[in-house]
């Protein structure tokens, strides 16, 4: 792919909706490709892998970069579990934190509760709190799981929802304004990989998606720079 000047930095409209997955163990790999994809990218991903090997450093360290951080791990604990967790993460100044919707509106609460209360402890912006509603890769959850899920996270205070695209109409039937993240998504032809309900980023943002989250799409593409100028081109068509 020939590479525009449009291409080559996402407009700030786009680039602020776009975020890319850091699913790597390694600290220094991770900030090396938010350094090289940061044009297209407004937001930074956080998950398991790397918090499990690198802990709060990975955050600071991917802060430093001037992007936002999203940490996704899911909480699903006990509520005070959830909590004090949430207090640790709130005081680290990220954007976004996610939390199982599966552990319902007890749990979700006190992860709401933990955020604030860590995030004035620090004297930083309190982060969204993102339920986790259905997973992208789960194509056999019944019917009623989803509004269940979602009615508990708005109950419980929670600031935003993570969902696949295919599910964004109905959470906006339920709480018609609320921030919504969603992953699986994928430029067309690519592979699918583990996912199971995928959308393109024009499919997505049609939909009305506020946070697009990027993987592997981009991370294991052959030249990741050039698959996030595909993305930004679907995204504008």
């Amino acid at each position: 792919m020939a590479l525009t000047q449009i291409q080559i930095e996402a407009p700030e409209e786009v680039r602020a909706r776009l975020c890319l997955a850091l699913d790597t163990d390694d600290l220094v790999e991770a900030g090396r490709r938010a350094r090289e994809l940061g044009p297209w990218f407004g937001t930074l991903k956080v998950g398991l892998e790397l918090f499990s090997s690198a802990g709060p450093a990975a955050v600071s360290t991917l802060q430093g970069l001037g992007l936002d951080v999203f940490v996704d791990l899911k909480l699903h604990d006990i509520p005070t579990t959830v909590r004090k967790a949430a207090r640790v993460l709130g005081s680290l100044g990220v954007a976004h934190v996610t939390f199982h919707a599966h552990g319902g509106v007890d749990m979700l609460r006190a992860g709401v509760e933990g955020l604030r209360e860590g995030a004035e402890s620090a004297g930083v912006a309190v982060p969204r709190a993102l339920a986790v509603t259905v997973l992208t890769s789960d194509d056999t959850a019944p019917p009623h799981i989803l509004p269940k899920r979602v009615e508990a996270a708005a109950e419980a205070g929670c600031d935003g929802l993570v969902c696949a695209v295919a599910d964004v109409g109905e959470v906006r039937a339920i709480v018609p304004d609320i921030f919504v993240v969603t992953t699986g998504i994928r430029t067309t032809g690519d592979d699918p990989h583990d996912q199971r309900r995928t959308a393109t980023p024009g499919e997505a943002l049609a939909a009305g998606v506020d946070l697009l989250v990027l993987g592997r799409t981009i991370t294991h593409a052959e030249d990741p720079a050039c698959a996030a100028a595909a993305v930004v081109d679907d995204a504008l068509s």
